[in-house]
């Protein structure tokens, strides 16, 4: 395929476990250190490092001539691991930076935006606290949502980085959580002016396309989900027990359906999953090659594929 100029790769990739192997006292991460479970030492970290940068820098290159402009990520433990990632020799020659806030999850674990500094330019970034009590009436510490107001070429956009909280409770007990991170999101919106609101919301959201939470993001009426059409029973981001799901998404607002110059307009949107990303044998054949599976080690990449969307430039 063709190489494409002033087509656009914005990303999404949850890096399963990102973490640094030294232990963080006032976080969850014992097993993520040389003496812990899982016996996580420099060489497996710098694997780690590198598969990461080799699977952000080749996401959407059938379809654009340069490296995702943005991305989103998920489950990174600090800014240690980040300036690792975007050292690394795959990553290294862009010129790219990077959002990063500390985050009261209690592992520790932070969402992060980043960014090619030669296509956007950061005007304002904030967290916005997912604030949730457990059925017992403790407050939940969970990621922040990450937003960041910048300008993507000419145009301003807003994005929004999620990482909403886990199922482990059970998808029923804990989907109040999900709506509730909806709800932070929409309330958000509703303090940013402006007629055309170019808006992105990325993350890996523990719920698929149509569950109520992302349901109610569809309800304001600002968004298309290009994801909708992308889960079925052979495909998806993540694989549990042999179903699929999609928690990983990308909306975008309908304002970027628009062909005016000096704005961007939606082209497709897609599943990263190449051959290198997958097993490529055994029960768990063509399902995402990951880190781990328990404390046993497999040294391959993620648990979820990355997701992407691809904008074009209009000029």
């Amino acid at each position: 395929m063709k190489h494409l100029e002033n087509q656009y790769t914005i990303a999404f990739y949850n890096l399963e476990n990102f973490f640094d192997t030294k232990n963080d006292p006032h976080t969850l991460d014992d097993d993520f250190t040389p003496e812990g479970r899982k016996a996580w030492n420099e060489r497996k970290f710098g694997k780690k490092v590198k598969k990461m940068a080799k699977a952000i820098s080749q996401i959407g290159l059938e379809e654009s001539d340069t490296l995702p402009i943005l991305i989103g990520i998920a489950e990174v433990e600090n800014r240690n691991v980040i300036d690792a990632l975007l050292g690394a020799k795959a990553l290294r020659e862009e010129d790219y930076d990077y959002i990063h806030f500390n985050s009261p999850d209690e592992r520790g674990i932070d969402t992060a935006l980043i960014y090619h500094q030669q296509h956007f330019k950061v005007l304002n970034s904030e967290t916005i606290p997912l604030l949730i009590d457990n059925d017992n009436g403790d407050r939940d510490y969970t990621r922040d949502i990450l937003y960041v107001h910048g300008q993507l070429h000419q145009e301003e956009i807003h994005v929004f980085v999620n990482h909403w909280p886990s199922r482990r409770q059970g998808a029923d007990e804990t989907q109040y959580k999900r709506i509730k991170a909806a709800e932070t999101i929409i309330e958000k919106l509703n303090t940013i002016e402006g007629e055309n609101l170019n808006c992105i919301v990325m993350g890996d959201f523990n719920d698929d396309p149509n569950s109520a939470s992302i349901q109610k993001l569809m309800e304001t009426g600002v968004f298309i989900n290009p994801m909708q059409k992308l889960l079925s029973p052979n495909s998806g981001s993540a694989n549990y027990r042999g179903e699929w799901s999609l928690f990983d998404q990308i909306l975008v607002s309908h304002s970027f359906l628009n062909y005016e110059n000096g704005t961007h307009s939606f082209r497709k949107a897609e599943v990263f999953s190449p051959q290198f990303l997958k097993e490529w044998k055994g029960r768990y054949k063509g399902n995402p090659f990951r880190t781990f599976v328990g404390k046993k080690y497999l040294g391959g990449y993620s648990d979820h594929f990355p997701v992407y969307v691809i904008l074009k430039e209009n000029i």
